[in-house]
C-alpha cells in the first residue's frame, strides 16, 4: 500500500513553524514527511533558508514520523560530514530516516566560491561522495584523491543499520544511472507518461528499494485563492533544467519568472480547491508504482492544508 507522507519546505516556512507544521501533519494522519536543504529560497517572497540537518533532530524528536531529506554532497557540504549527521540522527532514531542524494544546483552551491562543474563532472563527483559516505557508515577509515579529497577519516558514532541512501532524478537517463548505486529513487510530479518512464527506467536497470514522489500542489478553500498561492510562491520554480541548476540567487529566479503566468504554474503544480480532484490525481500517482507519495503544498500556512487532507483526502486514499 502506498505511503502518504508530507513535504516540509525549509526555504519557505520558518523553521519553528515548520516543526509545529509536522506535529500537526502526524495528529492528522500523514504517515511520514520528507524536506529540502537549501542555502537559499528559490525566490525572495519565500523568504527562508532554515538548516534542515538542525531541524531534522527536533523533528524527529517531536514526532514518530520517518523523515528523509534531499542532500548534495560534493561542494557545499563535505561527505564526511553529512556521512556524520547521518549517523547520527540513524544511531539516535533507528530506521526513521533515509537521504535522497542529488548533483545539486548553483544556487546553493556558489557560496564556498568554488567552480560550478559541468552536469557530468557534478554527476561523477555525487556518485565519489556517495562511496565515501557508505564506506564511513560501514566503519572503514577514508582517503579519498579525486573529484573528492579524504583524509583518513572515520566515522566513530554509527547507526547498527545504515539509512538508506537514494538517488534524486528527474529524467529517465539519470534514473537508470541512479540505479547502478542507490538503495531507491525520488523524483517530482511531471506529466503521467514521464513518471512512468522514469520508473520503468530504473526498475528496468535494476533499481531496487522504494520508489518515491514529491508532488507539488496547491489548495485552498476557492479555487482563486489556491492559483495566487501557487502562482507568487511557485512560479520560479517551473523552470528545466539547466535554467534550474544555473541560476546563483533568488533575486535572479525572480527576475526570469516575473511574466510567468498561472497557466504555466499549474503544469508543474496540482492547483484545486476540491479535495477529491486531488484524491483522484493521487490515485493515478500511486497506480503507476510509486511507493512513497510525499504532497508538497506550495502555500507557506501548511496548517489548513494539514487539516482538510488529513480529514477529506487521507481517508479517501486508504
Amino acid at each position: 500500500m502506498t505511503q502518504y507522507g508530507i513535504h516540509a519546505s525549509h526555504e519557505q516556512i520558518r523553521p519553528g513553524v515548520l516543526l509545529d507544521a509536522m506535529i500537526a501533519a502526524e495528529r492528522a494522519g500523514f504517515d511520514a514527511a520528507m524536506c529540502s536543504d537549501h542555502f537559499s529560497p528559490w525566490s525572495a517572497r519565500q523568504g527562508q533558508s532554515g538548516f534542515a540537518w538542525s531541524w531534522l533532530g527536533a523533528a524527529m524528536q517531536a514526532t514518530n514520523l520517518s523523515f528523509g531529506v534531499v542532500n548534495a554532497p560534493g561542494q557545499r557540504y563535505h561527505p564526511a560530514i553529512i556521512a556524520q549527521a547521518i549517523g547520527t540522527l540513524a544511531d539516535m532514531f533507528p530506521d526513521r530516516l533515509w537521504v535522497a542524494m542529488g548533483s545539486g544546483e548553483f544556487s546553493n552551491e556558489h557560496i564556498t566560491g568554488g567552480k560550478w562543474p559541468r552536469k557530468e563532472v557534478r554527476n561523477a563527483r555525487l556518485r565519489e561522495s556517495v562511496d565515501v559516505i557508505r564506506d564511513l557508515l560501514a566503519g572503514e577509515q577514508v582517503s579519498r584523491d579525486g573529484l573528492v579529497t579524504v583524509d583518513r577519516a572515520r566515522l566513530w558514532t554509527r547507526p547498527e543499520v545504515t539509512p538508506p541512501l537514494i538517488g534524486a532524478a528527474v529524467s529517465v537517463e539519470t534514473a537508470r544511472w541512479c540505479a547502478e548505486w542507490a538503495d531507491g529513487l525520488a523524483t517530482v510530479n511531471a506529466p503521467e507518461e514521464q513518471m512512468r518512464a522514469v520508473i520503468d527506467a530504473y526498475r528496468g536497470a535494476g533499481g531496487r528499494g522504494p520508489v518515491c514522489l514529491q508532488v507539488h500542489l496547491s489548495w485552498a478553500p476557492s479555487q482563486r485563492e489556491a492559483e495566487e498561492i501557487a502562482h507568487d510562491q511557485w512560479r520560479s520554480n517551473i523552470f528545466a533544467p539547466p535554467v534550474c541548476w544555473d541560476l546563483a540567487t533568488a533575486e535572479e529566479f525572480d527576475v526570469v519568472s516575473e511574466n510567468v503566468t498561472v497557466e504555466q504554474v499549474a503544469e508543474v503544480v496540482n492547483i484545486s480547491a476540491d479535495p477529491e480532484e486531488h484524491v483522484e490525481r493521487l490515485r493515478r500517482y500511486a497506480a503507476l508504482g510509486f511507493d512513497r507519495i510525499y504532497l508538497h503544498h506550495v502555500g507557506q500556512d501548511l496548517m489548513p492544508f494539514i487539516e482538510t487532507f488529513g480529514a477529506k483526502v487521507l481517508p479517501a486514499l486508504r
